[in-house]
C-alpha cells in the first residue's frame, strides 16, 4: 500500500494545471496564427484585385494604341494619296483613339502605382503579437 502525502497531490494538481495551461496557450497561438493567415489572405486578395483592374486598363490602353496606329496608317495613306475628305475623317478618328489610349494609359498607370503587395495590417499585428509574447504583462 502506497501512502501519498498532501504535498504529492498538490504537485500533481499543479502539473495538471500547468499542462492544461500550456495546452490552452498552444491552442490560442494556433488560433491566432490561423487568424493572421486569413487576414494576410484577405489583404493580398484586395491588392490583387486592384492590380487586376490596373492591368485591365493598361491592356485597354494597348488596344487603343493599336487601333490608333492602324487608323493613323489608313489616314496617312488616304491623306497623302488622295487628300480627300475620307482621309481627313480617318485621321480625326485615329487621333480620337490616340487620345483615348493616352487617357486609359495614364489612369491605369496611376492605379497600378497604388497597389501595395505588403499586407501592412498583418505585419503590424504580427509585430504586436511578438511584443506580447516577449512581455505578456504589458
Amino acid at each position: 500500500m502506497t501512502v501519498h502525502s498532501p504535498h504529492d497531490q498538490s504537485d500533481r494538481v499543479a502539473q495538471t494545471s500547468l499542462g492544461e495551461l500550456i495546452g490552452n496557450i498552444s491552442d490560442d497561438l494556433s488560433q491566432l496564427f490561423r487568424q493572421e493567415v486569413e487576414l494576410a489572405k484577405a489583404e493580398l486578395k484586395q491588392e490583387a484585385a486592384k492590380a487586376g483592374r490596373a492591368a485591365g486598363m493598361l491592356g485597354a490602353a494597348g488596344f487603343a494604341a493599336y487601333l490608333a496606329v492602324v487608323l493613323l496608317s489608313f489616314a496617312a495613306v488616304f491623306g497623302l494619296a488622295n487628300i480627300m475628305d475620307a482621309g481627313w475623317a480617318a485621321l480625326i478618328v485615329a487621333a480620337a483613339w490616340a487620345i483615348a489610349g493616352a487617357a486609359l494609359f495614364v489612369t491605369g498607370r496611376k492605379r497600378l502605382k497604388t497597389v501595395d503587395p505588403v499586407p501592412h495590417r498583418t505585419v503590424d499585428t504580427l509585430k504586436e503579437d511578438a511584443r506580447w509574447l516577449k512581455n505578456p504583462n504589458g
